[in-house]
């Protein structure tokens, strides 16, 4: 018996050594675990906030993705348009006279040639006189051949004329005509259009153009006989020789009055016909005038 109750008190106390070995190596591991334990985050770095580190991460995705890193405004109001609504954006269209241009180099050319040899194989007051005519006729030649054009833009129609430079706003044009002139109406004015000068000799070419190919026959024919006889028609005959043909000018005047109808009824479309004289023309032809002038009144 004695044996047995010393068998059972020594089981007893291996047992309580053991639990308390391992109430000691608890106490060990939890206090090595608060001592490793990291400091507490702040408020910017918990979940659901970005540090600096994460805000730069996404400042960069946001780069790359085309935004500005905060709510997408910046590329959504690169998208706008000044209303608001993605509108379709277009440069000014521009319509000029290439025969008048190409006539103006050439008196220019022709003016220079003049002016230069008079200054160099002249004499007395032939040099001067020369000069003075050359600052006389050289704008006057360039406003009337080179200058003029007419802009269609988004907003407004620019015309410039020889003196006068006019900007009409789409909503104050009220008509757009080409009769013997082109001409257009705005808050009761008349402006001509100087750069798409009216061809009669076009549109009647046009004119019989139509009218032959409504009537189903050849457009175009060739070259008739000896003494008058009957013209042959064409053998080949282009897909384009059979539509309808406008002159240069009527064609220019409907893509403008389309311009106007189109964005007539805009809001940035609005406002005063402004008009302004051409200075820079204005001035050196009177400066020539004046010494032209001069030199003739005190030539002997």
């Amino acid at each position: 018996m004695t044996s047995e109750h010393e068998r059972g008190s020594g089981e007893d106390r291996t047992a309580e050594g053991a639990d308390g070995a391992a109430e000691a190596a608890g106490s060990a591991e939890a206090a090595g675990t608060e001592g490793n334990a990291p400091a507490a985050e702040p408020i910017g770095q918990r979940a659901g906030h970005d540090g600096p580190e994460a805000r730069d991460g996404h400042q960069t995705r946001d780069a790359l993705d085309g935004h500005d890193g905060h709510d997408g405004r910046g590329s959504h109001d690169r998208g706008e348009g000044r209303d608001g609504a993605d509108e379709p954006r277009f440069a000014d269209r521009v319509f000029r006279s290439p025969a008048g241009m190409a006539g103006g180099v050439v008196l220019l050319a022709l003016g220079v040639w003049l002016v230069t040899d008079a200054v160099i194989g002249g004499a007395g007051r032939t040099p001067w006189l020369a000069l003075a005519g050359l600052l006389f006729a050289a704008p006057l030649v360039v406003a009337f051949t080179l200058r003029p054009a007419v802009f269609a833009g988004e907003h407004r129609l620019r015309v410039r004329n020889p003196f006068r430079t006019i900007e009409i706003p789409w909503g104050t044009v009220e008509t757009i005509r080409a009769g013997y002139s082109s001409e257009v109406v705005a808050d009761g004015a008349k402006y001509q259009m100087w750069a798409i000068p009216v061809s009669l000799r076009a549109r009647k070419k046009a004119t019989r153009h139509n009218e032959r190919v409504a009537a189903g026959k050849s457009p175009t024919a060739g070259p008739g006989g000896l003494f008058g006889g009957r013209q042959m028609p064409n053998v080949a005959v282009g897909e384009s020789e059979l539509t309808e043909k406008r002159a240069a000018s009527d064609q220019a005047i409907a893509e403008i009055r389309d311009l106007a109808e189109t964005h007539g009824t805009k809001e940035a479309a609005q406002g005063s016909v402004a008009v302004r004289w051409s200075f820079e023309v204005l001035v050196p032809v009177l400066a020539g005038a004046v010494l032209l002038a001069i030199l003739f009144a005190t030539r002997q």
